[in-house]
């Protein structure tokens, strides 16, 4: 693998020069007041990035598994039902997760490519007239898959079944990357990570609580100790942490919210979404299709590819790697050997998505697809070349 070479995986991302240095810094006391100039500036760039004014944020020294555990143990007791839909690798992970809890899972399956049934969800809630169903577990962007789901039309379905629920939200490879609103969309638990938006080495489980989810932590009984978000808003008060912090991860973290709102959020999220668009149209340039099954449910982070039925998709993958360098993502789970991901997220430009498109058709060339060289790489210019110009007219 050439380290010269950006990365096409949907995490962890491309590092930008200034964040990789930030992460660089020497040790200190991080129960100095020092320590503290880090500390709250990240929490409150954490909060601007998920549109998040009400309850709490918490970071702790993880991936975003420790974020998922997070919001589990702070929220349930043992023995509580959670309704959750299995559509991709990671709601199945979350869901693994819940069961080993001891938790009840009701959960719905769903064929890889489709989004959250919204309104099986509803229709399930409005039967749980008990509230025996104590948190709703959604997904919002899922990685396997290219899957992006509708949070705001599932917090309607929750309120029109009047059932009081949690929402607990998956974000790690939305958050940063796509809209994302924690107050409007009424999320009570968001989860994400570091090493995907957020342009980061993977370490930093990032967790925004409503204040319904803060007060559920005050009977929750599920054991917690390292992930204690009572623990960690009690060092927070005294400027540091329960424990040893990942100093330099949490001064990145910092900066990398500071680019982020610099850039502009909506101007991020636009050119995520040009990036996947130029993307999709070198995957229908090659006569492929994206696992999603439809345009509405299409990620702005990442695509995942469906090659021709007897191919293994994961051949790409290791060609690409071996011969050219150049990292994409391979099948997960249900999908394993049947598609390959093009991750588009985090610090990407229109001119390295092209090196990537442009990679990928020489992969699959080599190992005897029918595909034509140039095709991706002329479809995806004419979106960027689109996208560029809309881009001066309106600053005009």
């Amino acid at each position: 693998m050439s380290l010269q070479n950006p990365v096409f995986i949907p995490g962890p991302t491309n590092i930008p020069e200034a964040i990789r240095k930030a992460c660089d810094v020497p040790t200190i006391d991080h129960r100095s007041p020092l320590f503290a100039t880090i500390l709250h500036p990240a929490l409150d760039g954490v909060r601007k990035v998920l549109k998040q004014t009400r309850g709490e944020t918490f970071i702790f020294p993880a991936s975003g598994t420790g974020g998922w555990e997070t919001a589990l143990s702070n929220t349930l007791n043992p023995g509580d039902r959670v309704l959750a839909a299995r559509n991709g690798m990671f709601s199945h992970k979350w869901i693994d997760m819940c069961q080993r809890f001891g938790l009840q899972v009701t959960q719905v399956d769903v064929p890889w490519g489709e989004g959250l049934p919204v309104a099986q969800f509803e229709e399930i809630l409005r039967e749980d007239e008990r509230g025996s169903i104590k948190a709703v577990l959604a997904t919002h962007n899922e990685t396997a898959t290219g899957v992006v789901s509708d949070i705001a039309g599932l917090r309607r379905a929750m309120d029109a079944a009047g059932h009081g629920a949690l929402l607990l939200v998956d974000g790690v490879s939305s958050i940063g990357s796509m809209d994302f609103r924690f107050d409007a969309w009424g999320v009570d638990v968001a989860v994400t990570g570091s090493q995907k938006g957020f342009m980061l080495p993977a370490g930093l489980a990032i967790v925004g609580f409503s204040e319904k989810a803060v007060a559920a932590s005050k009977t929750a009984t599920l054991p917690r100790t390292f992930w204690s978000i009572d623990d960690m808003r009690k060092g927070y008060a005294a400027d540091a942490y329960p424990y040893t912090p990942s100093v330099g991860l949490m001064n990145g973290l910092k900066l990398a919210t500071e680019m982020l709102l610099a850039e502009g959020l909506d101007t991020v999220f636009a050119r995520h979404a040009r990036i996947a668009e130029g993307v999709r149209a070198a995957v229908a340039a090659w006569g492929m299709k994206p696992c999603a099954v439809s345009p509405d449910l299409y990620s702005n982070t990442v695509t995942a590819i469906r090659t021709p039925e007897g191919f293994n998709a994961s051949r790409i993958v290791e060609h690409a790697a071996t011969r050219y360098g150049m990292a994409f993502g391979t099948g997960l789970g249900d999908v394993a050997g049947k598609v390959f991901r093009i991750g588009h997220l985090g610090s990407l430009t229109d001119a390295m998505a092209l090196s990537g498109i442009a990679t990928a058709e020489m992969v699959m060339a080599d190992l005897g697809l029918d595909i034509t060289l140039g095709s991706g790489v002329a479809a995806a210019q004419a979106v960027y070349r689109h996208g560029a110009a809309a881009e001066r007219m309106a600053a005009q």
